[in-house]
């Protein structure tokens, strides 16, 4: 059997928001949690995530091929196969996120938008509140509060459980997935076309989500 062909399936804005952002969770981590960094860049960074997430999401629907949800978010009939399959024991070679793969990002989207959403309302009731937080009223704090504390350890679960599964592709399946998101490359084969989007559209959407997430900060704050 002939083996899949090597070529570019994840392009660089999808590869560049993935790196980007574990950086900014890692240090979002440390300020918030261990208080290693002041709390201050704490709220930048977040502002920043929830505007790289923005942008994912808009890359989700206009971006290249492998990048948009259409290509891997399957229904739970696709999923239960693919889990089948590999408990068989066969391999599956699927170009982008596989069917679970697909959902796990899902997952981990909705998290971190619900932590940088949820940030902006809360408080801690001492020295530290969202800059939206006088905006709503003392129950809605509450709520983004309580939801804000609580869902930084699912994060952190969904992180583990990602990490947990890309180093069983690479021990178990010798698939380098921590490789492919560097270079962009993986295996495809001939009938499998992967567009690339234009970097232009990758910048334009990311002016657009930052433009977005600062009126909303500012003119909210300000309001």
């Amino acid at each position: 059997m002939t083996e899949p062909a090597s070529t570019i399936v994840w392009d660089f804005p999808t590869r560049l928001f993935h790196w980007t952002l574990v950086v900014l969770i890692l240090l979002q981590y440390l300020s918030g949690e261990f208080g290693l960094i002041p709390m201050a860049w704490h709220y930048w960074l977040g502002y920043a995530t929830l505007a790289l997430v923005v942008f994912r999401v808009l890359w989700g629907f206009l971006g290249s091929t492998t990048s948009r949800f259409a290509s891997f978010v399957r229904g739970p009939g696709a999923v239960l196969r693919y889990v089948r399959t590999i408990a068989a024991g066969r391999d599956v070679r699927a170009v982008g996120h596989n069917p679970l793969g697909g959902w796990s990002v899902l997952l981990m989207l909705a998290s971190v938008i619900v932590q940088s959403v949820s940030g902006l309302f809360a408080t801690d009731d001492l020295t530290e509140t969202g800059p939206l937080a006088d905006r709503v009223s003392d129950a809605t704090v509450e709520w983004m509060t309580r939801a804000h504390h609580l869902n930084r350890w699912l994060l952190a679960l969904l992180i583990a459980l990602h990490v947990v599964a890309v180093l069983m592709h690479w021990v178990i399946r010798r698939d380098n997935l921590v490789a492919a998101m560097v270079h962009g490359r993986g295996r495809a084969g001939t009938d499998d076309r992967v567009r690339i989007a234009p970097a232009w559209r990758a910048i334009l959407l990311f002016a657009i989500s930052a433009i977005a997430v600062a009126l909303v900060v500012t003119l909210g704050a300000g309001a």
